[in-house]
């Protein structure tokens, strides 16, 4: 198969050709050339990476209920946004949930080929947060609960092993151990849903924690102005943040300068989509919390300002990242794709576009002055799908 178009937002046109799953070849295109797919208008990209994702178009990875068959077929409609690897997050929950749920995962992984490949991972957001109101955000609080190694390690064997990521608050005694183990077990710890002080956080980096969750949510409405969590994360050159660019969660000012201060080279962009994204507004779950769907997207508990998930996809995250900030299309794609892949130590599979690599591969059009990002297919080691799905 042979693929016309730009490299994301290069100038050149090229002809990048696929055989056996692999970017065979990649050559300036010339008129005398034919190709399968594309033109002069096409973009080219890795395929995007969402590292917390709940759910997707009324699939909710929080359900125990949630069957397997409904699980699979998300890496499927994830592909008409662009993602082709990812995450499923599992949040604040029983104990007896959280495995349930995680066991979900795992037997999806073993029935469908096509899902254990983009799952890159388990994201476990929770439950060992802050039980405050404000920096606990959606969680329920009747779970919320200190970090436990010796559960944290039941989960992990359930898992074989595919946790890669907890999202937890260092402000708990005993979470500075939790951090040291996870971290030499090889999971990433990341810092969110917090109330630390700015001491607190500089001792879960140097214990190893070096993510933040989406940053600047799950936190007070009101904080020192000075002393706070938010600029102790943005100010630590050695933490990754994640941030979710939907226009709810954080303002766009807030964007262009948390971008500018943690640098594209550390700006993780992810979704934090409920079961609701890519549904119409109304009332959704999220585990056990009741959630609301605004028609301006806005996902929050029902009658409450309070945000709770996200109804963002990623090619939307993107174009709102450019819209919003000084990042440029080749920079929100990097932050959705090879940052993400680096983050997870997978850089040498995911994230770049190179001879020799798995053709891992999402195609677009992209609307410079409306900033709009349509993507028109998705190749998979080497299987192409059109956006309806279509196989080639």
């Amino acid at each position: 198969m042979k693929i016309r178009g730009k490299i994301a937002n290069r100038k050149e046109i090229v002809d990048l050709s696929i055989k056996a799953g692999q970017i065979d070849k990649i050559s300036p295109a010339s008129p005398s050339q034919k190709y399968d797919f594309g033109g002069d208008d096409l973009r080219i990209a890795p395929g995007l990476i969402d590292l917390q994702i709940n759910g997707y178009d009324g699939v909710d990875f929080n359900n125990p209920q949630t069957s397997t068959e409904e699980i699979a077929e998300t890496a499927e409609r994830l592909r008409a946004t662009g993602v082709t690897a990812f995450c499923p997050t599992i949040i604040t929950q029983s104990t007896e949930n959280i495995s349930k749920c995680i066991s979900n995962l795992l037997q999806t992984a073993d029935e469908f080929f096509e899902f254990d490949r983009a799952m890159l991972g388990i994201h476990v957001e929770g439950p060992f947060i802050c039980p405050e109101d404000g920096p606990r955000g959606a969680h329920p609080r009747e779970h919320v609960r200190p970090p436990n190694w010796e559960e944290f390690l039941l989960w992990q064997e359930n898992a074989r092993g595919r946790i890669r990521i907890i999202t937890l608050s260092p402000e708990w005694p005993g979470s500075l151990d939790f951090i040291e183990r996870a971290t030499e077990a090889g999971v990433i710890v990341a810092i969110g849903h917090t109330n630390a002080t700015p001491e607190q956080i500089d001792s879960a980096r140097h214990a190893g924690a070096n993510l933040s969750t989406h940053l600047g949510n799950g936190s007070h409405a009101m904080i020192d102005r000075h002393h706070n969590y938010i600029w102790q994360q943005l100010a630590a050159d050695d933490l990754w943040a994640s941030f979710i660019v939907d226009g709810h969660h954080l303002p766009p000012a807030v964007v262009k300068c948390f971008l500018r201060c943690k640098s594209t080279s550390r700006s993780i962009l992810v979704t934090d989509a409920i079961t609701a994204a890519g549904r119409p507004p109304g009332r959704y779950s999220l585990g056990e919390v009741a959630v609301e769907v605004t028609p301006a997207g806005r996902v929050c508990l029902p009658g409450t300002p309070y945000l709770a998930g996200s109804a963002l996809e990623m090619d939307q995250a993107i174009a709102k990242t450019v819209l919003f900030s000084d990042a440029s299309l080749d920079e929100a794609l990097q932050m959705a794709s090879a940052n993400p892949a680096k983050l997870l130590g997978l850089a040498e599979l995911f994230g770049s576009i190179e001879e020799g690599r798995e053709a891992d591969l999402v195609l677009f059009r992209w609307d410079d002055a409306a900033r709009i990002l349509e993507v028109d297919a998705t190749i998979v080691n080497g299987v192409f799908r059109l956006r309806n799905k279509r196989k080639i």
